[in-house]
């Protein structure tokens, strides 16, 4: 099926590597077969517009916007190493690559692969340091800068399994989800992270007074865009908003026929590619991973803050190539 192709050849080949899901047997992982997070990671579709929910909100933070035009391939570059603004394709696929293979592996793979992951993600996060050219510093290591990128997470994740999964979790349910999610956070250095819905909306609003739209942000949304799927997209996206998140970025709901009708659409694109695609390897590895039962309910992320090694970015990119990451 050419939608699966693509998907091995585009993700799963480039950034599963080294991932363990069928092995050992018993191994719960973080979560286990039972939690809310293997329910709403196992959509794919649908654990990918979270993903790209939660990279839009997150970017509102200059800092965070700057880290990746300095540290990624996301923003093509001139050759003399000047921003364009403009979307790298080739480098947004690498960035949602290794996006899905953490949240997959994280997820629902083996204990040593969720850790594996996770140290693989914080030794990156060691590395990106640097100044903003309005003269600001950034870090990726600063407590609050994580804990801000971990509401975003946890938040586009659970948004759009909310409005576009077939059963979606509500209420304590869903706010389970929040409480388990936090063992991420914590893996990757976080702390005093929120674990309710509730606590997460209070904790991205609380972070208004520091975020604005920089002028890269505003060339890749709304009416700047001019491609039609990159348009719907992108409205699809801007429509999972929190209202003062909306208001920054001049988004507007249309009526409430019309925007259910619009939902609609996103909701059968993204159930008919999960239709498709049908249960995930991965998934289904898992699964008969704890087929028998479990050693423990779930296991818990070993990281103890501060403890990580030095390490270089090239010594980190080595790290990924081996298939530690992904």
């Amino acid at each position: 099926m050419w939608l699966n192709d693509r998907f091995d050849t585009n993700i799963r080949a480039k950034y599963f590597r080294g991932m363990q899901f069928g092995d050992p047997v018993g191994d719960p992982g973080w979560f286990g077969p039972n939690s809310a997070t293997w329910h709403v990671h196992s959509h794919t579709p649908a654990l990918i517009f979270g993903l790209q929910c939660a990279s839009y909100l997150e970017r509102l933070d200059p800092s965070i916007f700057w880290m990746g035009v300095d540290h990624s391939r996301l923003v093509q570059k001139t050759p003399d190493g000047t921003p364009t603004m403009r979307i790298d394709p080739a480098g947004a696929q690498v960035r949602l690559g290794h996006s899905v293979a953490f949240f997959i592996g994280t997820a629902y793979g083996s204990t040593e692969t969720a850790e594996r992951l996770a140290r693989t993600v914080r030794a990156m996060h060691h590395t990106i340091k640097g100044t903003r050219p309005d003269g600001l510093p950034y870090d990726a290591d600063d407590p609050d800068w994580l804990r801000w990128n971990y509401a975003t997470v946890v938040w586009g994740i659970a948004t759009a399994h909310e409005i576009y999964h077939p059963k979606p979790l509500r209420g304590a349910d869903i706010d389970r989800y929040y409480g388990e999610f936090v063992r991420v956070g914590h893996a990757l250095g976080g702390t005093d992270l929120p674990a309710t819905k509730a606590d997460t909306l209070t904790c991205l609003e609380e972070y208004l007074p520091r975020l604005a739209l920089t002028h890269g942000n505003a060339m890749a949304t709304g009416a700047n865009l001019t491609n039609p799927a990159q348009s719907a997209v992108d409205w699809a996206i801007r429509d999972t908003m929190p209202q003062w998140a909306a208001q920054l970025v001049s988004h507007r709901p249309p009526n409430p026929i019309e925007r259910r009708a619009r939902r609609s659409v996103v909701w059968a694109a993204l159930n008919g590619l999960h239709a498709t695609m049908g249960e995930v390897p991965e998934f289904a590895a898992a699964q008969r991973r704890v087929a028998d039962g479990t050693t423990v309910e779930h296991t818990e992320p070993q990281y103890v803050l501060g403890s990580d090694p030095e390490l270089d970015r090239d010594q980190v990119e080595a790290l990924a190539d081996a298939g530690v990451s992904g």
